[in-house]
């Protein structure tokens, strides 16, 4: 392997590592505000990508429809668990939320959909969509279970994935698709070539890492993630809303996954199930970060990614296993420092 070769392996790593970045960050964001481990992430990459991928073809997507349907059972949830106080403002509310917000997106979705619509429109309706399926994901599925054990969320958590997973079939088919990419420029710096979709792909990563940072240091709301983050029942006591700082982070996750997939699309051919095996990738990124550290993530995210190119070149067969070996020795390493717990004797 010369240098060249070498640079081209480094340059493909940075740009799925950046990828992987964004899906981690999503987790470990989730995880902390609602100890949820959010299996379905990958889910949300795939529907944001052939969402957008359906629009850029001039079809309509089913995933509009299906933020509506939730839309409607969420209001049905929530007219049920208020009816011992049931006002004109509740009510007005949730049919705001769960009614008018889906109902608004799948007009605007229908309206331009089979158009000749620029791609920042269809980018701009795949990532209304995939929020509001994301938030109403944790109102129908998580919100209930939320003072459960990590257990019952993570058996919630996959039984959501299968769902989505199911339907993604049903939405998209099992044929493959692509999108086209948010910009043809290109440019040469020495033997490497830069696209305009792999300057988006460092300028999204980049920006929505500056962007989190800024939102939880600056930001009411990005405050009273962390401080749910650190201590829920803490939080509830000093009036923080736990119930909505989960909805903020499902509704982050969702449209960084979207994004992340619109990101994916136009390089490579994604499917319904695609999704799983790079939400995957961002997971153990997460791993290596404790699902704690926004960083260290993004730095194993690089890592994943520069391991997955170079293993791709010498051991294409078994890319997979190697990527994913990588999680082996940071379980054993936490496992060692844990410290032991007796078991309960009878």
């Amino acid at each position: 392997m010369n240098t060249t070769i070498m640079l081209f392996l480094v340059q493909d790593g940075i740009t799925n590592g950046a990828i992987y970045a964004l899906l981690g960050l999503a987790l470990v964001l989730v995880f902390a505000v609602t100890r949820v481990i959010l299996i379905p992430q990958g889910e949300f990459v795939t529907f944001g990508a052939l969402t957008y991928a359906t629009l850029s073809a001039g079809n309509m997507p089913g995933t509009a429809q299906l933020a509506v349907a939730m839309g409607v059972v969420a209001f049905g949830l929530d007219l049920f668990g208020g009816r011992r106080s049931l006002h004109l403002r509740l009510v007005a509310r949730a049919f705001a939320i769960n009614i008018l917000l889906p109902v608004a997106i799948y007009a605007l979705t229908y309206w331009f959909a089979g158009k000749n619509t620029p791609i920042a429109v269809n980018i701009a309706l795949s990532l209304l969509i995939v929020a509001a399926i994301g938030l109403f994901l944790y109102r129908l599925v998580f919100q209930p279970l939320a003072h459960t054990s990590v257990l019952v969320l993570l058996i919630a958590s996959v039984g959501a994935h299968l769902a989505l997973q199911g339907l993604g079939l049903v939405f998209f088919g099992a044929e493959g698709q692509r999108g086209p990419t948010i910009s043809d420029a290109a440019f040469m710096v020495g033997p490497l070539r830069f696209t305009g979709q792999s300057i988006a792909v460092y300028a999204i990563t980049i920006a929505f890492i500056v962007g989190l940072w800024l939102f939880f240091g600056l930001t009411l709301y990005g405050k009273a993630l962390r401080a749910t983050a650190v201590n829920r029942l803490g939080a509830r006591l000093v009036g923080i809303r736990t119930t909505l700082s989960g909805q903020i982070a499902f509704l982050l996750a969702s449209v960084i996954g979207a994004l992340s997939g619109i990101l994916i699309v136009p390089i490579t051919t994604l499917y319904y199930d695609t999704g799983f095996l790079i939400g995957l990738k961002g997971f153990i990124a997460a791993i290596i970060g404790g699902l704690v550290s926004y960083p260290l993530t993004a730095v194993a995210a690089l890592v994943v990614g520069t391991v997955e190119a170079f293993s791709s070149f010498y051991a294409s067969n078994f890319k997979e296993v190697i990527v994913f070996t990588l999680i082996l020795p940071v379980l054993v390493l936490r496992s060692l420092a844990a410290p032991e717990v007796e078991e309960e004797k009878d």
